[in-house]
Formats: C-alpha cells, sequence, structure tokens
C-alpha cells in the first residue's frame, strides 16, 4: 500500500511539472525582432546570485592617501547627479556687490554705457532750488535771539553756482555773527561734491574775506558732512566740520542730530577767536514733514567756547557755553 501510495504522489508531481513548463515557455518567449542575448558563462556568477551579504570589503583598509587625484579626470565625473550639499564646494564664488545693483542683472559693461548716456543728458538739465535748513527762535537765560542757515543752488547735477549763508541775532536787533558764501560746486564722485569759492564774514567786526575749499558729501548710513578750509585775507586758517543724519521715525516725523565743530591754526584776537579747537554746537531737532517743503521743527541746541576762545568771551562778559530751546521752521522751493 505504501509502494501504490508513493506511485501516485510521483505521478502528480510528473504532471503538476508538465503543465508548468508550457507556462514558463511563454513568459521567456522573444519577439522574433528582439535580440536574444547569449546564455551566460557558467564560469562567471550571476549577479542575482551574488551574495553581497556576504562580501566583506574592507572599506577603512583602502589606503585613500595613496589615490592621485591629479591624475582623475573630473570632468568625466558626472556632476549633474551630485547632491545639492555636495555640489557646494564646486560651485563658483559670488561676484562682489556695487553701488550698481543692476550690473549684476545686465553686467557692468551694458550698464557702464547706459549711465554715460544718462549723465550726458542730464548734466545739461539746468535747475535751481532755496533751502532753508534752519530758521529759527532760540530761547536761553543769555537772552532770546534768532538764527538762520540755508543754501540757494543753480547749476546741473554736475556743476552748480552755490550761495550759503548763517547767522545770529539778538531779539534786539544786534547781529552777533553773520557770513556769506559763494561757491561753485562740482560733483567729483556719487556722492561727494568739491566745493570752491570766497567766504565772506560780516560780523564780527572786522569784517574779513577767505579763500574756500571744502567736500559736501555723503557718508555711509546716510550720514551728511560738510566740511571746509578757509584761508582769509590777513593768513588767518580755519577749518570746519558739520555732520547731520535725518532719523525718520515715520513717514512724517524726523529726527535730525546735528554737530558742528571749528578750529583755527592761531589766535585771532580780534575777532574773539584761539587756537586750536574754538568752538562746538549740538543741536537735536524733530520736525514734522508736512509736505517735503514745508516741516515745522522743535528742539534744543547747545553751544560751548573752548581755551582762548572762552577765556576772550568770559573777557567781553559772555559765558562759554549756552543751551537754548528752539522752534522754527525747514522750508524749500
Amino acid at each position: 500500500m505504501k509502494l501504490s501510495l508513493l506511485t501516485s504522489m510521483a505521478a502528480l508531481a510528473i504532471a503538476q511539472t508538465a503543465i508548468t513548463l508550457p507556462v514558463q515557455a511563454q513568459e521567456h518567449q522573444h519577439d522574433a525582432a528582439t535580440p536574444v542575448a547569449s546564455a551566460p558563462d557558467a564560469s562567471q556568477p550571476v549577479a542575482d546570485e551574488m551574495d553581497h551579504e556576504g562580501m566583506a570589503m574592507d572599506h577603512g583598509a583602502m589606503d585613500h592617501g595613496q589615490m592621485d587625484h591629479k591624475t582623475m579626470d573630473h570632468g568625466a565625473m558626472h556632476h549633474g547627479q551630485m547632491k545639492p550639499d555636495m555640489m557646494i564646494g564646486h560651485m563658483p564664488a559670488p561676484k562682489a556687490p556695487t553701488d550698481w545693483a543692476a550690473d549684476a542683472i545686465h553686467g557692468q559693461p551694458a550698464m557702464a554705457a547706459a549711465r554715460a548716456a544718462l549723465f550726458k543728458s542730464t548734466s545739461e538739465t539746468i535747475s535751481h532750488m532755496v533751502l532753508a535748513e534752519q530758521f529759527e527762535y532760540r530761547a536761553s537765560d543769555a537772552g532770546d535771539a534768532f538764527a538762520w542757515m540755508g543754501r540757494a543752488w543753480y547749476g546741473g547735477d554736475i556743476d552748480r553756482i552755490l550761495i550759503r549763508t548763517e547767522g545770529e541775532a539778538k531779539i534786539n536787533g544786534t547781529v552777533e555773527s553773520a557770513e556769506v558764501q559763494a561757491l561753485w560746486s562740482h560733483a567729483v564722485a556719487p556722492y561727494a561734491n568739491l566745493e570752491i569759492g570766497i567766504r565772506y564774514d560780516i560780523r564780527p567786526k572786522p569784517n574779513r574775506g577767505y579763500a574756500s575749499i571744502g567736500i559736501d558729501a555723503m557718508l555711509p548710513y546716510w550720514i551728511e558732512t560738510e566740511s571746509a578750509l578757509f584761508l582769509s585775507d590777513k593768513g588767518d586758517v580755519l577749518a570746519r566740520a558739520e555732520f547731520s543724519h535725518d532719523m525718520r521715525i515715520t513717514n512724517h516725523l524726523i529726527l535730525q542730530p546735528r554737530v558742528e565743530f571749528t578750529l583755527s591754526a592761531q589766535d585771532i584776537e580780534e575777532q574773539g577767536i584761539g587756537s586750536g579747537l574754538s568752538d562746538a554746537e549740538v543741536g537735536l531737532r524733530l520736525r514734522y514733514a508736512h509736505t517735503p517743503a514745508f516741516a515745522p521743527y522743535v528742539g534744543v541746541h547747545w553751544e560751548r567756547k573752548f581755551g582762548d576762545t572762552g577765556r576772550y568771551a568770559l573777557a567781553e562778559g559772555e559765558s562759554r557755553s549756552s543751551t537754548n530751546f528752539v522752534a522754527g521752521v525747514r522750508f524749500l522751493f
């Protein structure tokens, strides 16, 4: 009985094999137009039958220090398949920024030609402006006063005729100081103008004229600076530097700190000026720009005379320093 059972099982296995073989033959049939790959060499291992887990490649034992990178053909390497973090070290450095943002888009040669054409067309444009930077009333214990500082210019973007004036007068009508400058202004850089001309002091007495040369420039962080060197008709040498910055709190509210220094190369006793640092002025003004052309303001203004200049002031019955509360208007047209 056992023999008959084994015989039946063998017959069943043969029948299943006979049924399976035609199906596998159909699955492995190829189209007549498709070339059939040659049978693999029995002496070579089949890729599917390779035991990758059993491969014991010791990468730590590989001597990477002996690899000659100079002889490697990096140009043949397909970097397009490299991951982004792998390509960072191979990317070129970005171009250094310049004052002209359009250069990064259109290129420096093209934009240089466009700017040259623009400068040529605008240099022939004539315009003018009158600006009263300070037009204010000053109240202090030393006596109330009225002060002004402004400029007017006429010309183009490159060359202009420039008039400056500033001074201070007591409320009773006594003019303490007053000066006028007539200058030729020439643009020497996108943010700087060279100013050459003359200055004439109406007050204090005696009157005096000066030759003047200076720079009006915009420093980084929008700090405006005006500096000048003066040579008088008596051989006296003076220097002045002013710094200011408009801090925009809102679109209309602007806080402006301003600092001014005056220096002298020698004592000028008849005008009450001592050598070295002569005097300094510091102001802080808060203005409301109702329109760009009209802005009332309030603030505080502090003055201090140093060295011999302070001693000359004391001899005249004046104080070395004073603090003024100011109210005025800034306007232009």
